[in-house]
Parts: structure tokens; C-alpha cells; sequence
């Protein structure tokens, strides 16, 4: 039985809604953003990411401005992943070469201007890696097979790696080898799979070892055949062939079908939450620090009256498209968080898939840019939810952070999510959006590093020291290397939207060995600046008007709880009860 006196037990309520209601609530470590944002410092690496991405098909368009238009359209959607596909046929025509006789010019170019276009428009590349040239096979029945000679994928893998290293980070490898044709007319199986994302994930890693490897997606499925094999079988035999030791993280297409995105799963169903069955298996095998990345996912929106025996992914309404991918990544992000990027299928096409087949109706954007209402709800969401961060801790790759310069990803262990962001370039910036009162940064001391400028909302931050020219700054400066240095740039803000910025200082001390970076590449100086994440704080208005409301509050509160008692009093005896 309780020992608190009625009117105990409903003052606490009182205190409760008082300080909820004040201007900035205490500070609650790691706890999650309230606006749906990933929670803070998440121990599964690459999953406090923007979630929204989409599957493109720039490789195909020939005008320029059409790419240009298409990453723009995906920039003011709030998308920040582009998956991309750089088909080997496409880029190494014979052994070693890349290069187009026919053209008289190099097979890299297209591919070199997506990239660039996307870093114009401040979107990553996932980039898949798979349809092999003719060269390599005796068989070419079919496109899709893989080559005769695993090693030569890995020596293209390797090129395209060292080509984009710095531009490109997320190479996924092979797609749906659990079905004819993408496996070609071979027997599906498991086990050379893994052989050939073994010999590919190490030729990246040669290449760029802060690159991210991503296994091939699985077909959903539930057949089992000379030609198809149950995508959860076909997983339980590739960790059975060692391929935990060999991807980063685990890709997964999430087709909804015709359920709504809360449809439970079930071995014999296939519909979006089928990656639960598919998770339960990484962790079973030891997997289950690794993010899930969606490769494929969402509903297609056909008309009505569509041949039924062409609707292969099922069907729903557009104002369903719209709201079923919505709430299938807000209900991810709350629940799994080992839930990262999700590339809706797709974006826009460039006219190659006529109206009469259903994949058609997966699009965001029409093929003469008119947008779909998927495009408008993502946008709508996007926009709004990633616009600023809430009191939390995040990472690095938090989409509130917008980079520009020279930064580059790079992965360590000692760093907090196993990853941060590194710059020698003086002039290179950052921002930061939050919604809090307080701000701080994970840093990384050291002998090679140097100054980051600060300023919040345009103008010097009073707790930090000034340089000559009256700049407000951090000193990153040690005689020890120190990771995950905590610094606190701002405290005492007024309750709201507040944007940080941070700009790569030029150290005016001795020039130290670039052998003593945190990776090694960085030229001769103290300018290193490595960003390993921000903390976003709320703390309670003691002001004068923050009390006066406080006192408020609780005068109405007092006077609440006396009429409450007035009444009781007031109240007639009930009649006992007969016994």
C-alpha cells in the first residue's frame, strides 16, 4: 500500500507537468531526440545517419543537366544517399582497360561526373558493384553471371576503390545471387557467394580501408529451386561459409508488397518487417553489432484496373505509397536501432521502364520531373525531422552536420561509433543545427592538431578564448594524443533553433611529422581537426521570467489542490452498504 497522502500523490503530478512545461527541461544523458531523430551515440555503427536515401539511374542519362536536376530534386527531398549503380561492363571493356576507342575517351568519365555532381548537391554514394563484361565469361547467356575468375572482380573492385577513395565510402558487392538470373545459370549457392565478396571485400580494404564493405541483398523469397533459394536460407549458409568476416554492413531489400509496413513478419510471408527473420539470423551468428542498411524498399502504386498477373510486388494506393514508406522508416528508427540508410526504389528513371509494368509505379519523381505524392511526403518528413537536433548525443554523420571543404570519413576504433571526421585544410567548415540550450564537441587531442574556429549564430562564443584577431576558438593542441575529448562551446542559450559553426584554423606553432595524424594523411603541420561527434543539452530558465512562470504554476497548483479538498469535503456521506 501506498504511504503518500492523496494530495502527496497529485502535487507530484503537478511538479512533474511544472517542470515539463518549462522553457528547457533537465539534462537527461542518451536520451533520444524527441522529433524521431536516432537516439544518442548508438552503440551499432553507421546507423545515427540521415535514413533517407533513394536508388538512381544516372548511368543512363545522357544529358547532364538531367543528372544535375534529378540530385538537386533529391537534395530539397531531404535525401542524403544516392544508390548508384557503376556496372562493371560499363567502365573496364578489356583487362586493365578504361578506355573507349570508339568515343576516344576514358569509360571513367560518366562515373566521375555523377560523383561530382553528388558531393555539389551534398549527397553520399552507395555504389554497387557487379554486372561483369563479356570478357570475363565463357558463358554470357546471361549479363548478370559472375565472371569465370573471381580475381578479376577483385582487381576491378580494387580500381573503382582507389579511384573514389575519399569520394565514395559504401561499395556494395554483388546483387540478389539467391535467384536466377543474377546468379546467372550457375546452381545458386551460398558458399561462392561468400568467395567472391571475400576476394572483393579484401581488394577494397587494400584500396581504402576506411571504405565500408555491404553484402549483396537477398531476394525476398520463399522458393526453393534450381532457380531461387529462400532468402533466409540462403543467409544461414552464408554465415555457415565464414561471410561474417567479410561485409560491414548487412544490406536488405524490404519490399512492402501489398501490407502496410506494420504486417508482422512470417517465414511464409513476404512483406517490409521479413528483415526481423533475417536480423534474428545475424544474431544468432554473432552479428549483431552490425547495422542494417535497406537496398530496395517500398510500395509500387500501379493504377487501378493493372493486369493483375503483372502485379508482381503487389499493389497499393499512391496516398498509401506515400504513407506506408513514411511510417515504415519513423517506426525503424524508433524500434531497431540498428535500422541505417533506407534507398527507397526509386527515384526517378530516365524513360528505359515503359508504364506498362508495374516497377514503374515505384517512382518518387516522374520521368519529366513532376513529383509523385511518395516525393512530397518524404520531403514533407525529411525536411522537418532532420532540420535540427534535439538534446541527444550524435555522431559525426548526424545530418544535422553539413561539411565543406576537404573532409574526409575515416574509421578507428578508438573513435565513439568506430569513425569520425577529419580536415588539415585551413578554411574547411562545418555546421551544426540543434534545438538546446547547450552545445559540446568530441574532439581529438593531440601534437599534430591545431585550432577550430567556433561561432554560434553568427557571432563569438564568450567562454572560449580569442586569437589575435578576436576569433573565438578550441585548442586542440596536446603533447598526448587524447580521443574523445569532450569540449563545451556554448552553455546558457535562449531555448530554440541555434546553428554552430566550425572552420579549420591555421596552428601558428612549429610545424610537427604528419607520421603522428590520426591517419596518416595529413601534410606536415598542426592543423589536423578531427570531429568525432556533438552532445545538445537542455538546461532549466532561471531567469527572472523562467521563475516567475515557476511560481505561477505552482500558486495554481496550491489553489487546485484546496478546491480539490474544499469538494471532498463538500461531498454528502455515502449510506453504508447493506451486509
Amino acid at each position: 500500500m501506498s504511504t503518500f497522502a492523496p494530495g502527496a500523490s497529485f502535487l507530484l503530478v503537478w511538479a512533474a507537468i511544472i517542470f515539463a512545461t518549462l522553457p528547457g527541461s533537465l539534462p537527461v544523458p542518451f536520451r533520444p531526440a524527441l522529433d524521431g531523430t536516432p537516439k544518442a551515440l548508438r552503440n551499432v555503427p553507421n546507423t545515427d545517419v540521415n535514413p533517407y536515401g533513394a536508388n538512381f539511374f544516372l548511368q543512363w542519362e545522357p544529358e547532364e543537366w538531367k543528372v544535375d536536376r534529378t540530385l538537386e530534386m533529391a537534395r530539397d527531398a531531404g535525401l542524403g544517399w544516392v544508390k548508384q549503380h557503376f556496372p562493371w561492363e560499363d567502365i573496364e571493356l578489356k583487362k586493365g582497360t578504361f578506355w573507349n576507342d570508339q568515343l576516344n575517351k576514358s569509360t571513367w568519365e560518366k562515373y566521375d561526373r555523377i560523383v561530382a555532381l553528388a558531393q555539389k548537391y551534398h549527397l553520399r554514394i552507395i555504389a554497387r558493384l557487379d554486372r561483369p563484361p563479356d570478357w570475363t565469361r565463357k558463358d554470357n547467356s546471361r549479363k548478370e553471371a559472375p565472371p569465370d575468375n573471381f580475381q578479376d572482380y577483385a582487381d576491378f573492385v580494387e580500381a573503382v576503390a582507389r579511384r573514389y577513395k575519399g569520394k565514395i565510402q559504401y561499395y556494395q558487392l554483388w546483387n540478389e545471387p539467391n535467384i536466377w538470373p543474377e546468379w546467372g545459370n550457375k546452381p545458386i549457392d551460398p558458399a561462392a557467394y561468400v568467395n567472391l565478396l571475400r576476394v572483393g571485400y579484401e581488394a577494397i580494404k587494400r584500396a581504402d580501408p576506411d571504405a565500408y564493405v555491404l553484402s549483396a541483398p537477398l531476394a525476398q523469397t520463399t522458393e526453393n529451386s534450381p532457380r531461387a533459394m529462400e532468402d533466409l536460407r540462403y543467409l544461414e549458409g552464408m554465415y555457415k561459409s565464414g561471410a561474417k568476416n567479410y561485409f560491414d554492413v548487412f544490406l536488405a531489400n524490404a519490399y512492402g508488397f501489398s501490407s502496410p509496413p506494420d504486417d508482422p513478419p512470417d517465414p511464409n510471408v513476404l512483406n517490409f518487417q521479413r528483415v526481423l527473420l533475417l536480423r534474428d539470423i545475424m544474431v544468432r551468428n554473432g552479428d549483431g553489432d552490425k547495422p542494417v542498411w535497406f537496398n530496395e524498399f517500398g510500395w509500387t502504386a500501379p493504377p487501378a484496373g493493372f493486369p493483375p498477373d503483372k502485379l508482381i510486388w503487389g499493389s497499393v494506393t499512391e496516398q498509401q505509397q506515400a504513407e506506408y514508406t513514411v511510417a515504415a522508416i519513423d517506426k525503424a528508427r524508433a524500434e531497431w536501432p540498428w535500422a541505417g540508410v533506407f534507398s527507397i526504389w526509386y527515384f526517378r528513371q530516365d524513360g528505359h521502364i515503359p508504364s506498362d509494368r508495374a516497377d514503374y509505379y515505384f517512382r518518387m519523381v516522374d520521368v519529366g520531373f513532376t513529383p509523385r505524392p511518395l516525393y512530397q511526403a518524404v520531403k514533407a518528413k525529411a525536411t522537418s525531422q532532420l532540420r535540427a537536433m534535439s538534446a541527444g548525443d550524435y555522431q559525426e554523420t548526424n545530418p544535422a552536420v553539413v561539411i565543406n571543404g576537404n573532409w574526409h570519413y575515416k574509421r578507428d576504433a578508438r573513435a565513439s561509433g568506430q569513425g569520425f571526421l577529419e580536415s588539415c585544410s585551413p578554411g574547411d567548415d562545418l555546421t551544426i543545427t540543434f534545438r538546446g540550450t547547450d552545445l559540446s564537441l568530441l574532439l581529438r587531442k593531440g601534437p599534430d592538431a591545431g585550432l577550430l574556429y567556433a561561432s554560434v549564430d553568427g557571432g563569438l562564443i564568450g567562454k572560449l578564448p580569442r586569437d589575435p584577431q578576436g576569433r573565438s576558438y578550441v585548442d586542440l593542441y596536446d603533447s598526448t594524443e587524447q580521443w574523445q575529448s569532450r569540449a563545451v562551446v556554448a552553455e546558457g542559450l535562449s531555448n530554440g533553433e541555434h546553428k554552430l559553426r566550425l572552420v579549420v584554423g591555421t596552428d601558428p606553432r612549429p610545424a610537427v611529422s604528419a607520421n603522428t595524424s590520426a591517419s596518416g594523411q595529413c601534410a606536415a603541420g598542426g592543423n589536423l581537426v578531427v570531429f568525432d561527434g556533438f552532445s545538445v543539452r537542455d538546461t532549466p530558465d532561471w531567469s527572472l521570467s523562467g521563475l516567475l512562470a515557476v511560481a505561477g504554476l505552482l500558486i495554481v497548483g496550491i489553489l487546485l489542490l484546496r478546491w480539490r479538498r474544499r469538494s471532498n469535503l463538500q461531498k454528502p456521506a455515502m449510506p453504508p452498504e447493506n451486509s
